[in-house]
């Protein structure tokens, strides 16, 4: 319109017609394709009616400048159209890859028999909600058994063994006495399936997945735990920390085939009111722009007295804003806090903690 305005106020021989392909150019840089259509139509008929208000409307130059803007805005109506329906397939491939993300990865209950559990899930790849790293929990006669574990490498390529020693822990974990027995049991899980599914050109010695294992009983102060070259947990006790570091861990799952016997297993005291933080290398190894680690026990140090929901809250802003937004590799951290055991076993109760 103001195209138009201005064209018939100018001089007879300053031709700005020409510029009227710009309306419809700007509107499919934010509206559908109907609207732009629209618009380049009236853009057509504000170039005739230039011509009829000038009487040159049957001239070569003006009826070939008529035809050029249609075909202009035909075109940009098309590759708004074509834009609109890669809009709609990558919204569909999105919701399908989210949902599958969210059946592989559950979110922790709430609440565990005496345990206040909380989980934490940050991907490295942009669009994707999980990767290379997991974590799940069930409920035993006695207690609770839980996996933390890392697979070489992050994003979706990642997902594949991920899902395959999540769906193994969830099998056995109430089947073997032992978590050296269970951590048997998962690893030659883990070497079936990069024998059968990974390709030798690949490199099958360079798939593994680091993984802690631990037991956490009802009743005692006692838990158990197997590491298998994961990150070490830290104990969250009257204000300090202590981080939990095994003396004698095992190899990750899918390198070395070990027997049970290989497996270690240590204990520490898990009190009433003691916060138990699990995560995974991609937390520790985030950098700022000055290449420094993130500190993760001094940090969480500060935030001891807090109840595992707010402690992962502050993690979560805190860690981002070291790294700027952008980790290197995928994140996972799990805050657990023991309460006195409620009457009943370890049912699950409570709504689900925050999910990745």
């Amino acid at each position: 319109m103001v195209i138009t305005i201005v064209d018939l106020l100018v001089p007879a021989d300053v031709h700005l017609g020409p510029l009227l392909v710009v309306a419809p150019a700007l509107t499919a840089s934010f509206a559908g394709a109907r609207l732009t259509a629209s618009i380049g139509a009236l853009a057509v008929g504000a170039q005739v009616f230039i011509g009829v208000h000038f009487g040159v409307l049957p001239t070569r130059n003006v009826m070939v400048q008529v035809f050029s803007l249609a075909i202009l805005s035909a075109l940009i109506v098309f590759f708004c159209r074509v834009r609109e329906h890669r809009r709609l397939e990558l919204a569909k491939v999105r919701s399908v890859a989210e949902t599958a993300q969210k059946a592989l990865l559950r979110p922790l209950p709430h609440r565990i028999g005496p345990l206040r559990i909380t989980s934490l899930y940050l991907a490295a790849e942009d669009e994707a909600e999980i990767g290379g790293d997991l974590y799940t929990a069930t409920g035993t006669d006695d207690g609770v058994r839980m996996i933390i574990g890392d697979v070489r490498g992050h994003g979706l390529s990642a997902v594949g063994e991920s899902a395959q020693l999540l769906g193994a822990f969830r099998v056995v974990a109430d089947q073997h006495a032992t978590l050296p027995a269970l951590a048997c049991a998962l690893d030659r899980s883990v070497s079936r399936y990069l024998t059968d599914f990974v390709d030798a050109e690949d490199g099958i010695g360079e798939h593994f997945i680091t993984a802690l294992l631990l037991e956490i009983p009802n009743d005692g102060r006692m838990t158990r735990m197997t590491c298998c070259g994961h990150p070490p947990p830290l104990l969250l006790h009257e204000r300090h920390v202590r981080t939990l570091t095994s003396a004698h861990p095992a190899p990750p799952l899918g390198v070395a085939a070990l027997s049970a016997a290989q497996f270690p297993v240590e204990e520490f005291a898990f009190d009433a009111g003691d916060t138990l933080i699990l995560h995974t290398d991609g937390v520790t190894e985030a950098r700022d722009e000055n290449g420094v680690f993130y500190p993760l026990a001094q940090r969480v140090e500060q935030w001891a007295k807090n109840r595992p929901e707010a402690l992962l809250d502050h993690l979560r802003r805190d860690l981002l804003a070291h790294c700027q937004g952008h980790l290197c590799d995928d994140a996972a951290v799990i805050a657990i806090q023991r309460t006195p055991a409620p009457p009943g076993g370890p049912a699950l109760t409570g709504p689900p903690a925050k999910g990745p």
